[in-house]
């Protein structure tokens, strides 16, 4: 039993160290490592538990690319927005704050929000990343 343990959190890790890839692809070997995984150690039962944990660790967010980050750092600061709730990454912003897309990357965009410089997916208004 410690022997399917071992093996099941060593392909956990491995499964959530591989490299980027798109959210749809993230999900789609998250959910088939997940049950591979689960099944080593549960069964059927696991494997199925393991494909719907592997697919919410591969829907993970990435973090954008360094220009990005260091262009949205260099920007002067515009006119900051309150919202009255925290900023979190993986959570969305609300619709009402206006986004300023980064250029050769129109995939992000960013705003300062409650002092902070956020990085947001433009599509859904998620924050990927917190600027400190």
């Amino acid at each position: 039993m410690m022997r399917k343990i071992i093996l099941a959190a060593t392909a956990v890790l491995t499964l959530a160290t591989i490299g980027t890839a798109s959210a749809q692809d993230g999900t789609v070997s998250g959910a088939a490592g997940g049950a591979v995984t689960g099944a080593i150690v549960g069964g059927p039962i696991g494997a199925a538990v393991g494909g719907i944990a592997g697919a919410a660790l591969g829907t993970a967010i990435d973090p954008p690319p360094r220009e990005v980050v260091t262009y949205v750092r260099e920007q002067p600061v515009a006119a900051p927005v309150v919202v009255e709730r925290k900023v979190v990454v993986g959570e969305p912003l609300p619709e009402t704050v206006v986004l300023t897309p980064v250029p050769q990357h129109r995939e992000y965009s960013y705003a300062i929000v409650n002092d902070q410089r956020v990085i947001v997916d433009p599509r859904t208004h998620t924050v990927v990343q917190i600027i400190e």
